[in-house]
């Protein structure tokens, strides 16, 4: 087994992404989830009295290597996925799901944990509170479940880990597969930086001219811009198609039956554990707590957004009918005249803002919001990133605890999922045994150029980024 996937020897003990190989990771899983399962084995088998530090905190480490290999493979798969690691993915998927259900569901180790938390209050704060979440996990994973209600959890849990798996593959596949050709007598409003990332996306798949993919930084804009009303009906029910049956893959890629099978699977899940339905069981560890809590909040914001929304529209349609367009305002149109609006209105013409939005003045705005509000503290450091393209992608050390936050950006290809929030290796929640790194990255994707002027992602793209990039900073410890 390749021992970077698990003992990272990078900087400050972050994994080195250039030693490592796609062919690695199958033995790898092997290995470690074999080890895995008998390092639990022995907590469950354990004949001295359960303890927190002999089950609880046991538990935290006894899956350090997986979790590590875990880290370092989802990271990759979901920033630059590729037909092997798909295929891994959804080799995985049932494996994985196994495993947790036989830690989960195991009777010994609930009982250990129900032991350890009947004297829970004798434990510092940190450690009772870690005591009272791994015991509500295995509850809630079906630990206190026998006979063929067990049974059954686990059979679940393994077709919903497959059938996820399968509908995010679906999705990426209609988005890569999806390229529309523009002519070039349907370039009417486009602005230039657009069409010169059109004219790389065509590059990149060995065509002349100009294309508008499925890839965010593409169809919006051009939703946002075009003004050839056919092409853009096309790229949206394109957009929209995705995973439908309709999309680039077809039937192939037809998520609806998956979608039913997964409401049905949770529903049941929930059922098997005394739950009304999925919003119950779901709902029960969050701040809301039930599902009328939930949709109170919706309908307070509900009723006053779809108010606007209608205003929106109906200025929206008189714009379309100034144009000369009879008909109803479309979907497709709305992006498009909501832009013109916004010109009109506020003067407000993103080629003109792009320039002050570069992307090291975002990564620097986020970092500075984290300082003020949280006191955390960003430096720069080198390390190895996972392909030659990312060499460029800047990263930056939360210097408390050693923790760290990247802020990658990278060109796309044509079967990356997109911009993310993943974290490799979290530190122990009961803070014991030795300091480890802990990281967290934030990959706000960008399309490929043969020059690299300052990177200007605009306004799209810097709220997708920061929507990603802030949670990553405030999650590092104070």
């Amino acid at each position: 087994m390749n021992p970077e996937l698990t003992q990272w020897s990078g900087p400050h003990g972050l994994p080195r992404f250039d030693l490592i190989q796609d062919s690695d990771f199958a033995p790898a899983f092997d290995q470690c989830l074999a080890d895995a399962a008998a390092a639990v084995e022995a907590i469950a088998a354990n004949p001295e009295p359960a303890s927190f530090a002999n089950t609880v905190a046991a538990l935290e480490t006894a899956e350090d290597a997986l979790n590590r290999l875990c880290a370092v493979f989802f990271t990759l798969s979901g920033v630059d996925s590729d037909p092997a690691r798909q295929d891994l993915e959804r080799d995985l998927a049932p494996k994985l799901a196994a495993h947790g259900a036989r830690i989960s569901m195991d009777p010994r180790l609930f009982a250990r944990v129900q032991a350890v938390a009947e004297t829970a209050s004798d434990l510092p704060a940190q450690d009772a509170r870690l005591v009272e979440l791994t015991l509500r996990g295995l509850r809630r994973s079906g630990a206190a479940l026998t006979g063929a209600a067990r049974d059954r959890m686990a059979e679940i849990r393994q077709r919903l880990a497959v059938s996820t798996t399968a509908f995010s593959q679906n999705v990426l596949r209609d988005e890569r597969d999806f390229v529309m050709a523009v002519g070039d007598d349907q370039l009417g409003g486009l602005p230039d930086w657009l069409l010169r990332a059109m004219r790389a996306a065509a590059r990149e798949r060995g065509m002349t001219g100009q294309v508008v993919t499925l890839n965010r930084s593409l169809i919006v804009p051009f939703l946002e811009y075009a003004d050839d009303r056919a092409l853009r009906e096309l790229a949206w029910r394109a957009w929209t198609a995705r995973g439908s049956g309709q999309g680039a893959g077809g039937a192939e890629t037809d998520n609806r039956p998956i979608a039913a099978e997964i409401l049905q699977l949770r529903h049941e899940r929930a059922q098997l554990l005394g739950y009304a339905d999925f919003a119950s069981y779901k709902l029960e560890p969050e701040m809301a707590r039930n599902a009328e809590t939930v949709e109170a909040l919706l309908m307070e914001v509900w009723r006053p957004a779809k108010a606007r929304a209608e205003a929106d529209a109906e200025k929206l349609a008189g714009m379309l009918h100034g144009d000369g367009v009879n008909g109803a305002l479309e979907p497709w149109d709305w992006r498009f005249y909501a832009e013109r609006r916004r010109a009109a209105e506020h003067q407000l013409d993103e080629a003109e803002v792009k320039p002050y939005l570069t992307l090291e003045a975002m990564i620097g705005a986020v970092f500075d919001t984290a300082n003020r509000l949280f006191g955390l503290e960003f430096r720069p450091f080198d390390a190895p990133l996972w392909a030659p393209r990312v060499g460029h992608g800047k990263s930056r050390a939360a210097i408390r605890r050693w923790r760290f936050f990247w802020a990658i950006t990278m060109p796309v290809p044509a079967n990356a999922r997109g911009r993310g929030v993943r974290r490799c290796n979290s530190s122990t929640r009961s803070n014991r045994g030795s300091a480890r790194s802990s990281s967290m990255s934030a990959t706000s994707p960008r399309l490929k150029a043969r020059r690299r002027p300052p990177i200007c992602p605009g306004m799209t793209r810097m709220r997708c980024f920061t929507n990603s990039a802030m949670p990553c900073t405030i999650s590092c410890p104070r």
